[in-house]
């Protein structure tokens, strides 16, 4: 067991999804997995494992926010062994290109966090997805013939900028704002483990279509199929 996963050892698979809303995972090992056993609810942070294609699985929220990814994270990869992260989540669309629904499978993530600043200094790191896991993605996203972008996001530390820094990132072709992928990256690099951040656009920062809570959490199915075809096919 861990500080914030009340799970034995053997109950997390190798291969774990990371959605921030813990109603997605629930919502997800309902769903999309078979015979799932729920192995945690400390602060109500669900954690989940079944099988997906006779595929042990496993599907953890990690609430919003780099702290708080990086919690999990840290704890997954340290004291459960998980060798491949997914975060499946939501971004603010940043580019035309984009539209609320699609998904993006992002390549690199930029930030502007204190956590990044911290650790780096006056170093800028360049956190970046595994290239096996987002080939994978790639092809899975063909396969199933969904609306998908490849590019970067960047994980800001604020929800509700006032200063508008989004503007700055869209200048230079990033395609959405999220808010935890950068430090995903940074600790899969960290471990030696594998990464990969897949997002649906929930709403857009230049058209100002917006989704609801409940199509959030319920209705962005075509990142979490993504996801366990990659997961399925590594």
């Amino acid at each position: 067991m861990s500080i914030h996963i009340n799970a034995p050892d053997g109950a997390i698979a190798p291969a774990v999804l990371l959605p921030g809303d813990p109603l997605r995972a629930k919502y997800i090992a309902e769903n999309f997995l078979e015979n799932a056993k729920c192995y945690n609810e400390v602060r109500g942070m669900f954690g989940f494992t079944g099988k997906y294609k006779g595929i042990p699985v496993s599907v953890q929220g990690t609430g919003m926010g780099q702290p708080s990814i990086s919690i999990y994270a840290n704890e997954l990869f340290s004291s459960y062994g998980v060798q491949t992260a997914i975060r499946v989540g939501t971004c603010g669309g940043l580019s035309e290109k984009t539209k609320v629904r699609d998904t993006i499978i992002v390549n690199a993530a930029s930030s502007e966090s204190a956590m990044q600043n911290g650790r780096f200094g006056s170093l800028h790191y360049a956190p970046a997805a595994d290239f096996e896991l987002l080939l994978r993605a790639h092809e899975a996203a063909k396969k199933l013939g969904v609306p998908f972008h490849v590019g970067p996001c960047a994980s800001s530390d604020a929800f509700y900028d006032e200063n508008e820094n989004w503007k700055i990132w869209a200048k230079y072709g990033v395609l959405g704002l999220e808010m935890e992928a950068a430090e995903l990256y940074t600790l899969a690099a960290k471990f030696g483990r594998k990464a990969l951040c897949i997002l649906t656009v929930s709403d857009h920062l230049i058209t100002n279509e917006i989704t609801t809570a409940e199509e959030r959490q319920k209705t962005f199915n075509d990142m979490i199929n993504i996801a366990l075809e990659t997961i399925a096919n590594v």
